[in-house]
């Protein structure tokens, strides 16, 4: 008897969130498990959702028809604008959650999906019959039957927590690692690495002086990522503030340094995040700078705890205290968690797909911090890609990729796949060649078509985005044709008979100087347009011809090896990558441009003789 096709998600967090709910949402029955379903959702680390590049990849997913964004806009406490000033290409809207509250809401609407079922279990083993993916074993025994599986284990695979001189198996605080899970990818031939990550010490909110620090207050008005949410305020608003450390702070590090488990102890051996780094990296690498900023942050309305952002450390509990107390402001901090800095297992990234399947196993798909990236924003985006596919792997459907041109998304999961990593990835605009044509304004435009075609943007979402996109173009034909009257043309101190487009794309002169037939998002999104026209023109054509090589398909079993005229390093990158189009092998390290243009010939060649065949 045949059955429905079924997908299981092994992991609770950012990335394994949003695998299972594009998966359900899809029409594929889902299982989600995880070790514990008290911390599904949870921020373990910042609670905080975007930034620059990363609030492009929340607004990416929800152009998917993914959670992050809508979830976020429900709970945050603390939401501005990042980079106004610098042009639309890099300004990115970042926001502080309740932590509690976006965990909360996030369960509940999991518990909430149809066809989706949260399992609490830990994990132990992959069952594959043929090298493809039959299902999961849990350690009670019981085997769970799947037609693809998605493993986001976040730092729980191997995981190893340390604050100076003690050490303890863990994830994070008080979960237990996942070690037989580890061994079972071992087994099977995954290369594994070792990383690092770390979280500050947080504070009681009663024991900072804050008039010794400066205030960062929230935007006045409501603002949202998602472009579902009509913005409003959630909550009451709070500010952040910032402190700095100091000669003191610095000479406590180094009077400690033989207490460190990455300095002194050397019992750390996974390479950390380059940049997010932690004090003691701080105090060390940039020693000609005499302060570093550090960043006081909410947890949440209910709760006083403090967020100590960018103090990151794994020196001795004591010795964090005495560090703290060197800060402005901090005087007196009564410190309510410590941090810890935490080692775990992952799985070289280059032996995925683009489409996040492993080369290895048909059907199991890695998304998240097992494949070696650092950052909630990461994870989902690569969550929503995973549960896609993994939902079209077992319906026997044709699997998605998102190129570079087309997303930040495709941008780091090409990158992860072409390039690896050996440090902890995370998402920075500079990635991105084509990040004017990236921005966070027009991500419905870039993804929406693609959510709506895998089954995740619904009428209602989709009828929305139709009538977004025939009100700019209205409006741009418009702004086109109509002049200014002699009135406005004194006004805006221009030449009368100017189009209001023209007059627009002046620096100074915005869409509310012109207009006001758009709401304000709308306008902007009108005003970019017109006034970076020729910028975006030129960007596109590079994103054409990128497009064109990616276009040249390799066959999947393709003979590098045999391939003479290539150079030996080429070879051997691309056996080991084994690039799906022409455009990737071009971005492998290692690969020439003579070594492409090689390559092009030989699949011209194959394709050739095929056709004859």
């Amino acid at each position: 008897m045949t059955h429905p096709p079924r997908v299981i998600v092994v992991g609770g967090g950012h990335a394994g969130c949003e695998a299972a709910l594009a998966a359900a949402r899809i029409g594929v029955d889902t299982t989600l498990v995880s070790a514990t379903l008290d911390t599904i959702g949870l921020m373990p680390c910042n609670p905080s959702i975007g930034g620059p590049a990363k609030g492009q990849l929340v607004r990416e997913i929800d152009a998917l028809g993914g959670e992050m964004a809508h979830c976020i806009d429900r709970t945050y406490l603390h939401v501005r604008w990042l980079n106004e000033s610098r042009g639309p290409a890099v300004r990115a809207l970042r926001a502080q959650a309740d932590k509690r509250a976006y965990a909360q809401r996030m369960k509940a609407t999991l518990e909430d999906q149809r066809r989706l079922t949260l399992r609490q279990g830990l994990v132990v083993d992959l069952l594959i019959e043929s090298e493809r993916i039959r299902g999961v074993r849990l350690a009670s025994g019981v085997a769970l039957a799947a037609d693809a599986v998605v493993i986001a284990t976040g730092t729980f695979l191997g995981g190893k927590m340390y604050a100076g001189e003690r050490s303890v198996p863990g994830g994070r605080a008080g979960e237990q690692p996942s070690l037989s899970l580890g061994e079972a990818l071992a087994r099977i031939g995954f290369r594994m690495r070792r990383l690092k990550t770390g979280t500050p010490p947080r504070v009681h909110r009663d024991s900072i002086d804050f008039s010794k620090t400066l205030e960062q207050a929230p935007s006045s008005e409501p603002l949202a990522f998602s472009y579902r949410t009509r913005p409003s305020f959630p909550g009451p608003q709070l500010s952040c503030y910032i402190t700095a450390t100091n000669e003191a702070t610095h000479a406590l590090v180094h009077a400690n340094l033989h207490r460190s488990p990455m300095y002194g102890l050397k019992t750390i051996e996974g390479v950390g995040p380059r940049y997010c780094p932690s004090i003691e990296d701080k105090v060390l690498k940039f020693a000609h700078n005499p302060s570093h900023q550090i960043f006081l942050e909410p947890e949440g309305w209910h709760t006083k705890e403090i967020y100590v952002g960018g103090f990151s450390t794994s020196l001795p509990e004591e010795v964090q205290l005495d560090m703290l107390r060197t800060l402005p402001g901090l005087g007196d901090a009564v410190m309510m968690r410590a941090g810890y800095a935490v080692e775990y297992d992952f799985v070289e990234p280059d032996q995925l797909q683009p489409t996040l399947e492993t080369r290895a196993v048909g059907g199991l798909f890695h998304a998240g911090q097992i494949n070696g990236t650092s950052g909630y924003e990461e994870a989902a985006g690569q969550g929503i890609v995973a549960g896609i596919n993994a939902a079209r792997s077992a319906q026997n459907l044709e699997p998605i990729a998102l190129s570079r041109s087309s997303s930040y998304i495709g941008t780091m999961i090409d990158d992860l796949v072409t390039k690896g990593t050996v440090e902890p990835y995370r998402m920075l605009t500079s990635r991105a060649e084509h990040r004017l044509v990236l921005r966070h304004d027009n991500a419905d435009e870039r993804l929406t078509p693609i959510g709506r075609q895998v089954g995740l943007v619904d009428d209602r979402d989709w009828s929305e985005f139709e009538a977004r996109m025939a009100a700019i173009d209205s409006e741009k034909s418009t702004l086109m044709a109509s002049r200014l009257s002699n009135s406005e043309a004194a006004a805006l101190e221009v030449d009368a008979g100017m189009t209001h487009s023209e007059a627009l794309r002046r620096p100074d002169i915005s869409y509310a100087d012109v207009s006001s037939a758009l709401p304000r998002e709308l306008g902007e999104r009108v005003e970019i347009q017109l006034k970076y026209e020729g910028y975006i023109k030129r960007q596109q054509s590079a994103v054409e011809k990128l497009a064109k090589l990616d276009a040249v398909r390799i066959p999947p079993r393709f003979s590098f090896a045999d391939c003479r005229a290539l150079s030996r390093e080429g070879r051997e990158k691309l056996s080991q990558v084994r690039p799906t189009s022409l455009g990737q092998a071009g971005r492998i390290p290692g690969v020439t441009p003579a070594d492409v243009a090689v390559l092009a010939v030989y699949i011209h060649r194959d394709s050739a003789l095929s056709s004859v065949t």
